[in-house]
């Protein structure tokens, strides 16, 4: 039988029609009044019974969590709660839900909290909350995609499993296929990754940087946007061991046109979201409004969420030097009352996120892209500047956020690169395959990386990441 989408129906003019929906009790009242919802949006669908010509048994299974189908006229509604309803003329249960142990889940009416939600990844689609959350991550993601696909980029899938750690943390995943309890040995007792599947040590990617670089060389614009995997033992709201990365490469390409591509990814990706998620954004401010007010007026947001949103959309993102962002955070308040945790003291020292925060929400008050950082603390593929000292790397970094872009202009001289290799005992046997591209027709490169979770994460106003992806892994936890 096909059905309507509540989210169709909810618009429709066509009264006096019938129409077949499918979707999941949300509530049932006095016997008569369903709610139903099928994810299609934010809002249930009212159908209303004839339980005096209806069959007890089946009001009797009518239950929170069960799936119904039900058959009805699109009538206008007799009460002021919604602008249409369905008179119910035969309904049929698809699955039942005891409602004993729905008591026992989220399923149950009463409001949860974020942790308990947690516990059952497995539901919490199904509340209002996730639901909206969710479905703005697939919006978001598919303004991704459109956003490169209508600048000339190619969409590259880059390998899950590598043989290279791209950011030289060491932090990888090993994937392995040799008998953990009986592996084979070298002399030294060392395991012998020769006699694995592959042949050599393995890991699941940290990044398709480096594969994409290969693929930028050849078709000029390129972009990943795949899972990628840190085995860093972080357990914070920030950190996944698990999570998605957006990655473009573009050929003859130097940092200022990768700052310009990308602030204009960014607020063509959120102002996506505003024109196409109305709904969604408005229920999930209305919930941080909530939230705020039973906080300290130091701690509630500054802006709404859709006003927090449109600024981003409507405003430059203020450009600044690592060498002016020292000075700046040596010179402040909370630096010089030593409220920081990690005191600036001196040019060269590696920016956390509370130093990040402070130039993005209290000095410029606004997203801040900072470039030209320290070497000694970027990875090898940044290409160095005539000064000796720093690369040509950028980050963007977001209120309540932090770093939400990581970048750089590559390092496209042979010789330098060498060097920086030789310097960190990279091999360059390992990475041939990537030292040809600067042998074969080197040029200008630039790219960037951008942890989707934490665009999700800004966007929907949500304040842990492992409430912006269906099922989060981190140290601890691999369930469902």
């Amino acid at each position: 039988m096909t059905h309507i989408p509540i989210v169709d129906l909810l618009q429709s003019e066509a009264l006096h029609q019938e129409f077949t929906v499918k979707g999941w009790v949300r509530s049932f009242r006095s016997n008569q009044f369903i709610a139903i919802n099928d994810g299609s949006c934010l809002k249930n669908l009212q159908c209303v019974v004839d339980f005096e010509n209806t069959d007890e048994t089946i009001l009797k299974r009518i239950n929170v969590g069960a799936a119904i189908v039900i058959n009805g006229t699109l009538e206008e509604s007799q009460g002021g709660r919604q602008r249409v309803e369905i008179k119910v003329k035969d309904i049929q249960i698809e699955g039942d839900a005891d409602p004993e142990e729905v008591k026992l889940t989220i399923l149950s009416p009463k409001r949860h909290s974020l942790e308990k939600l947690r516990e059952q990844a497995h539901l919490r689609v199904r509340t209002n909350t996730f639901g909206a959350i969710m479905r703005l991550r697939s919006k978001l993601s598919f303004a991704v995609h459109e956003y490169f696909n209508k600048n000339g980029y190619f969409y590259a899938h880059t390998p899950i499993i590598t043989g290279s750690d791209a950011e030289g943390a060491g932090e990888m995943f090993r994937v392995s296929a040799l008998d953990p309890e009986n592996p084979p040995k070298n002399e030294d007792g060392s395991i012998d990754y020769s006699k694995d599947f592959f042949g050599k040590e393995t890991n699941l990617t940290v990044s398709g940087q480096l594969e994409g670089e290969t693929y930028a060389l050849g078709l000029g614009k390129i972009y990943t946007f795949g899972p990628t995997f840190r085995a860093e033992n972080s357990n914070t709201s920030r950190h996944l061991a698990e999570f998605w990365m957006i990655e473009p490469e573009m050929a003859f390409c130097d940092l200022d046109g990768n700052m310009d591509v990308a602030e204009d990814f960014i607020k063509y990706v959120i102002n996506y979201a505003l024109e196409n998620c109305q709904e969604d954004l408005e229920f999930l401010e209305t919930r941080l409004i909530q939230e705020d007010k039973s906080k300290p007026q130091a701690e509630r947001a500054p802006m709404a969420l859709r006003d927090k949103l449109k600024f981003i959309v409507d405003n430059n993102f203020k450009r600044v030097s690592y060498t002016e962002a020292i000075d700046i955070l040596r010179n402040s308040k909370p630096n010089k009352k030593k409220k920081f945790k990690y005191p600036i003291n001196e040019w060269g020292a590696d920016l956390q996120s509370e130093h990040e925060r402070y130039l993005v929400e209290k000095h410029f008050n606004c997203p801040v892209i900072l470039f030209d950082y320290p070497a000694n603390i970027k990875a090898f593929y940044m290409r160095l500047n005539e000064d000796g000292k720093t690369v040509r790397a950028m980050d963007v970094l977001f209120p309540g956020i932090g770093e939400m872009v990581g970048g750089s202009q590559r390092e496209e001289r042979l010789d330098v690169l060498k060097e920086k290799m030789a310097a960190l005992d990279i091999s360059e046997e390992e990475l041939s395959w990537y030292l040809d591209t600067r042998k074969f027709g080197t040029c200008t490169h630039s790219g960037f990386g951008l942890g989707f979770e934490r665009l999700v994460l800004f966007v929907t106003g949500m304040t842990n990441i492992r409430d912006v992806i269906p099922y989060p892994r981190f140290p601890g936890s691999a369930e469902f």
